[in-house]
């Protein structure tokens, strides 16, 4: 069966990365949770509280991660996960973070990103997603458009071998699309 890779780090979603996880241990498929260095991560929650004109973030679950950015073989895996929260903020600017994330841009294989992932899109894809559509959470439309890409306002859009999601409790329709891909 074939291996997915999730890329991550510290104060990552913890639905957005435990869902993904769990979903691809349940059909089959080996996953690494690839981090800056292999750790114990530091999940957060994100949500929301009236009066709040954003979101909070409260501390959640630990998470062990398999394998640093700078060990990843890109070519081992047929599909690449990037879940959100402010993880994205930091290993964008990793220095292999955008070797593995090009790799599955131009090798078409599936790439997901859900909420603030398309951060890590922006920083590193360069023209690779000029003309394309997604979606993120709604404060990302800007990321998006940084990539020469349409904001799509559905929760979930596919565009080719990238499917992306607003949001956490989008998880059911995003992992759905996905795997649609890896089939």
């Amino acid at each position: 069966m074939a291996k997915m890779l999730i890329l991550t780090g510290d104060a990552v979603e913890a639905l957005e990365v435990f869902y993904p996880y769990y979903r691809f241990l349940e059909e089959g498929f080996e996953v690494d949770i690839a981090s800056p260095a292999v750790k114990k991560l530091y999940t957060v929650n994100h949500d929301f509280v009236e009066g709040y004109e954003t979101f909070v973030e409260k501390p959640s679950y630990q998470l062990d991660s398999h394998i640093a950015f700078e060990n990843v073989r890109p070519d081992e895996y047929a599909g690449l996960i990037i879940p959100g929260g402010r993880a994205p903020e930091y290993i964008r600017i990793h220095e292999h973070t955008a070797a593995i994330v090009n790799h599955f841009l131009d090798n078409n294989k599936p790439v997901g990103a859900i909420c603030h992932a398309v951060q890590v899109l922006a920083a590193v894809a360069g023209d690779r997603l000029k003309g394309r559509a997604l979606t993120a959470y709604t404060a990302c439309e800007p990321d998006v458009k940084a990539l020469g890409a349409e904001f799509r306002k559905e929760t979930v859009y596919v565009d080719g071998n990238l499917v992306s999601g607003h949001a956490w409790d989008d998880l059911p329709q995003f992992m759905r699309e996905f795997l649609k891909l890896t089939r």
